[in-house]
């Protein structure tokens, strides 16, 4: 075979560092979806669906196969405190939890999980 294919669906959850509610503003949470879901999918890994609450984040993603889970995650993670840190001087101290949760979803759960993610508040 000359071609390589993958079909990785990956729910992954991530918080911020000690819980701290400090996505609360509904515009910061929309901004950081949709930013979070541009790095995704620049990484080759496009987003199905982002959401969260203010103290983590859900991403239902396609995991690409040119990059490994633990160099997405970071990527994501390292790329996005930047942008906070850029966007509002008041949140200088923002940063993710080091640790993360990914869990593998079957084709036949991908609209379970989507509904999952749209449902937190």
């Amino acid at each position: 075979m000359s071609q390589s294919l993958s079909s990785v669906y990956i729910h992954l959850v991530f918080s911020v560092k000690n819980r701290a509610p400090l996505l609360a503003n509904l515009n910061l949470q929309t901004e950081m979806y949709a930013f979070l879901g541009g790095v995704s999918k620049k990484l080759g890994c496009p987003p199905i669906i982002i959401g969260g609450t203010a103290d983590h984040v859900h991403l239902l993603c396609q995991l690409g196969r040119t990059i490994s889970l633990a160099d997405w995650v970071k990527e994501l993670k390292r790329i996005s405190s930047i942008w906070v840190k850029k966007r509002d001087p008041g949140l200088a101290t923002f940063g993710w939890q080091s640790g993360y949760g990914s869990f593998s979803v079957s084709k036949s759960n991908l609209d379970t999980v989507r509904k999952y993610i749209a449902d937190q508040k």
